[in-house]
């Protein structure tokens, strides 16, 4: 993936650099992240038309792997370790 596309990622909706297939899985990812917010039924269609049963459940897995992950680490005080830097782009701060 290039940088100029990891840099699009939190503007998926708009970006030229995502096919639907890819919208639909961030906007899922994000669904699924976000407090308060749902995977709705309509978006649940949708990720149906892209991918099997089987890939759902894998990408559902995988969100929640790295919800859980980034919870874990915050609670914990476990600061990133550098392995995932994008130039040009600033790390979100982390809360106190």
């Amino acid at each position: 993936m290039s940088i100029e596309k990891i840099q699009d990622v939190a503007r998926f909706r708009e970006s030229r650099r995502f096919d639907e297939t890819e919208r639909v899985a961030l906007e899922f990812a994000e669904k699924m992240t976000l407090t308060g917010e749902r995977v709705s039924d309509e978006l649940f269609a949708r990720a149906r038309a892209h991918f099997s049963e089987a890939q759902v459940v894998e990408l559902a897995a995988a969100v929640a792997l790295e919800n859980f992950r980034s919870k874990f680490n915050v609670a914990l005080g476990i600061e990133a370790q550098g392995f995932c830097v994008v130039p040009g782009m600033s790390s979100p701060a982390l809360p106190r």
